[in-house]
């Protein structure tokens, strides 16, 4: 029996604002992440974090502490033969539940927690998690997600039903991630902060390092946003991949007039187009989008989607072409699982959100369990990539020709090098001074 002694939080913030680092129609702040370390009495100690963005991360450190008493004391044993009653015990603690329910700051602490199990668990394991994931029993894995309140669009029989046809072809699947690797796309190329000429340096290092999709940050001045799309559409050809971010900016009816504007550039997809809650807003700007581009451009939303029923919603109403899952948002990976099963039963493809601090490195083995388990295909699926803080994870990831490799350390590849904690803490870490 392993059991976790004790919860260690630590509020360690990256100075990325200076250099725009990370900078979009909204957001411009330092990276941060709320970083959790769970003690065991015997073995490995469990890593999780959630990302957030500066001062922010006092009140996702102080979250963490606040739930941390349902974690402590418990064996891992006991966690996994009762997965949903864990997850319940803190998305449904009675004197915390009231600041969501199940959103913002409580849930996104309630991730870090239980992405922090699990990395303790694959680690225990010696497996890296999506390994884990993939060749866990039908039955473990549909035991491990909370259907409550999701069962008039996926149950537990359909999600048995879309996770054991996952097993024909897996040996297949995993040799062409032993092969190719896993698609990815890079955003580093456009943040909203950087001026036109370093847009077109990075865009030209990006393709020439192997990237043949590209994102970029839009939201500004429209005349801006058409100019640097240019710039980059110039840079990569008609061929490649060219996708638009516009952070939640625009009203509904902005986000249609400017992309009326930005179709000329051919774009993939534009993600967030609006306020993240807007379901119905964003089936309209969905179809307006696909009327206005022949059906060659989708939308795309979920880095912010506070859980699994908003992921529902999306798509009961027809409102996403691209499901952006995001590892830190919601409930941790038990709420993962159940996103990937809602999007293989509605037949849309997941590309996961990443980029801040360590979603990358999260991330990968979200994709790649889909990929094995679950989607089963890799067309239209690509992970998000940004060049940023992987120096600071012990098992970073890797790319190459613009694809990840998958990890091959057991764990969620979320530890952080214990030099980088000390180094960037908050406010005592010399970072900061």
């Amino acid at each position: 029996m392993t059991t976790i002694v004790s919860v260690d939080v630590h509020d360690v913030r990256f100075p990325t604002a200076a250099a725009g680092d990370g900078s979009d129609a909204i957001n411009r702040g330092d990276y941060s992440a709320t970083y959790v370390e769970l003690r065991t009495d015997a073995g490995p100690t469990g890593a999780g974090f959630t990302f957030t963005n500066g001062r922010g991360n006092e009140i996702t450190c102080a979250a963490v502490r606040a739930l941390a008493h349902h974690v402590t004391g418990r064996t891992v044993e006991r966690i996994v033969a009762e997965p949903v009653a864990f997850w319940r015990s803190l998305t449904a603690d009675a004197q915390l539940r009231w600041l969501g329910p199940e959103k913002g700051v409580i849930h996104m602490a309630t991730g870090a927690l239980v992405n922090a199990v699990w990395d303790l668990r694959a680690k225990l394991a010696g497996q890296p998690l999506w390994r884990l994931l993939a060749d866990m029993s039908t039955a473990e894995l549909v035991a491990s997600v909370d259907f409550h309140h999701i069962t008039d669009a996926l149950t537990p029989d359909e999600a048995a039903a879309i996770l054991d046809k996952g097993r024909d072809g897996m040996a297949d699947r995993l040799a062409v991630l032993d092969r190719d690797g896993f698609p990815s796309y890079t955003t580093s190329v456009g943040w909203l902060g950087y001026p036109d000429d370093k847009v077109r340096a990075l865009t030209r290092t990006a393709y020439d390092d192997g990237w043949r999709a590209m994102k970029m940050k839009v939201g500004g001045d429209p005349a801006d946003d058409l100019r640097r799309a240019r710039i980059i559409r110039a840079e990569i050809g008609p061929e490649a991949l060219l996708m638009l971010d516009a952070n939640q900016v625009w009203d509904v009816d902005e986000a249609i007039r400017n992309m009326a504007a930005l179709a000329e550039v051919d774009p993939y997809w534009i993600e967030e187009p609006t306020h993240a809650d807007d379901v119905l807003g964003h089936a309209r700007i969905a179809r307006a989008v696909d009327e206005l581009t022949g059906g060659r451009c989708r939308v795309a939303t979920g880095e912010v989607a506070a859980n699994r029923v908003i992921f529902k919603q999306l798509l009961q109403a027809e409102a996403i072409g691209v499901m952006q899952i995001d590892a830190c948002r919601v409930g941790g990976v038990n709420e993962v699982l159940a996103e990937l099963l809602l999007a293989a039963k509605f037949g849309v493809p997941v590309c996961p959100h990443a980029g801040g601090v360590g979603l990358c490195e999260y991330v990968q083995h979200l994709a790649i369990f889909d990929y094995l388990r679950v989607g089963t295909s890799l067309a239209g699926r690509m992970v998000e990539y940004v060049d940023h803080l992987h120096e600071h994870f012990v098992d970073p990831v890797r790319t190459r020709d613009g694809r990840y490799l998958p990890p091959t350390a057991p764990g969620y590849s979320a530890a952080m090098r214990p030099e980088s904690v000390a180094e960037f803490r908050f406010p005592d870490g010399p970072a900061w001074h």
